[in-house]
This record gives C-alpha cells, structure tokens and sequence, in this order.
C-alpha cells in the first residue's frame, strides 16, 4: 500500500513569510505551489520550485480565485469561461519556473476547491483550463467530488485526495473553516486518523457517518501552524504502518 503526501506551499510574499516550507519540502512528494493569486509571487514561486527541485519534489500548481485580501478562501461568483482562463493563466506561469516546463499535478485552492467539488459546470471549467495547458497533466480533486466527476468527463487524468487536517461533513466534503474543530491541529492525533484513512479508504464524519473515499493522496496544509509537527509525525505513522509515501502516478493509480 502506498500513498502520495502533499502539502500547499508558496504561500509567502514579499517580506511576509507563511509556512515552514524549507523544512516541509524534503519531508513530502508533492509540493502545491501558490500561484500568485491567493499568494506567492514571482520570486516566491522561483524560490519554492528550486527547493522541491532540490528535494525531488513533485510540483503541481495550486490556483486560486484572484483573493489576496481572503486568501482565496471567500466564494467568487465568476463565469465557467473566466474560471477557465484564470487556471490556465496560473498553471502556465508555474510551469514556466519548472524544468522541463512539466507539472506534475494541479490542485484547486480554497474557496474554488470547495465551491468545484459541489459545483460540475465549475469543475469542468476547472479542468478545461488544465487541459488546455497540458491534456495530460493531473488534477488532484477532493475524493468522491463532481471535480472527479469532471476529470472523467472530460479524459483528465486525476488523484483522489483526502486531508489529514480537516475534518469532514457526512457527504464527504469538508466542514467549512467557520466552523469549530473544522481544523485539527494535534500531530498524533492527525497522523493516527490519517493511517485509518489510507488503510480503510474512508474517514469518520464530524457527526459519526463512515464515509467512504478513495485515497490516492493525503494533503497537510502548509499554514496550519502545527504543519511541520503533522508531516513529521504522519511519515512516522506511515512508516509503522508500512505505507510507502510515493509520488502519485496517473498510470498505476
């Protein structure tokens, strides 16, 4: 059994700086770099993508709707076709920092990630953005959500993810970040969960339900402040658990 671990990254700018991402990096095999919308900026996205580079990181491109001031965690109401245009426009300039000029992966961040898993018409404009950069670049898509419905649809391909962090609504989304305990913030406690999930390809609803998921990947947010705690003590669980942490690949997936 084995698994991709993930974490959203890149999410500096300017002379603020948020996240533990030099020491994160070496730690995870997919890294979700910030493309300038929600954060990161042009020398933040150079300087994370030579780190993962260094560590031999998958790197996937983390778009967002264009909040700064929200961090891309505010509902947009925006037209499938301009959602289209704005993934493409991020994802293209990542790509340009990566050598090769090849993604590994694009993930949908916040607010557009939430909104597109409930959401097909913006679920598909997500992954026709994507496709139009690269037809065979992956999106990784909440598991069980219409952004999986949406890569099928449309012949992407596409990573179930799951989130060590956050805790889940019995209809498999995630209880919004409003909410209380929607965030777990103790690092055995999230390494423990995330085992189950990954053994049981399910998770325990905030309100008791099993539901059931498929996991190709497990995500850690980078600015949860207990991050680089989780990451150590999910590898370690992992480990124990004899799951091997291995990058996602779309064609043994």
């Amino acid at each position: 059994m084995k698994v991709d671990l993930n974490s959203d990254l890149g999410e500096s700018f300017g002379h603020y700086v948020l996240g533990n991402d030099e020491q994160i990096l070496p730690l995870i095999t997919a890294a979700n770099v910030a493309c300038g919308f929600h954060a990161g900026d042009p020398n933040v996205m150079a300087q994370t993508v030579a780190i993962a580079e260094k560590n031999g990181v998958a790197i996937g491109a983390h778009p967002s709707y264009p909040d700064r001031i929200g961090f891309g965690r505010r509902h947009m109401d925006m037209q499938p076709e301009n959602v289209e245009n704005m993934i493409t426009y991020q994802v293209a300039a990542l790509q340009g920092f990566v050598k090769g000029h090849r993604l590994h992966h694009v993930k949908p961040h916040g607010a557009l990630y939430n909104a597109a898993a409930k959401s097909l018409p913006l679920a598909l404009a997500i992954c026709r953005g994507i496709k139009r950069v690269d037809p065979e670049l992956p999106i990784y898509g909440l598991a069980g959500s219409q952004l999986i419905t949406a890569a099928r649809e449309i012949g992407l391909p596409y990573a179930s993810e799951v989130f060590a962090d956050r805790a889940y609504q019995a209809d498999g989304t995630l209880v919004p970040r409003v909410r209380p305990h929607a965030v777990l913030h103790d690092p055995q406690e999230v390494a423990k969960r995330a085992v189950h999930m990954i053994q049981d390809q399910a998770v325990t609803a905030i309100t008791g339900e099993h539901v059931e998921l498929q996991v190709d990947t497990i995500c850690v947010h980078g600015d949860n402040e207990e991050a680089l705690a989780i990451v150590r003590a999910l590898r370690s669980a992992l480990k124990d658990a004899a799951i091997e942490i291995a990058p996602f690949d779309p064609h043994h997936a």
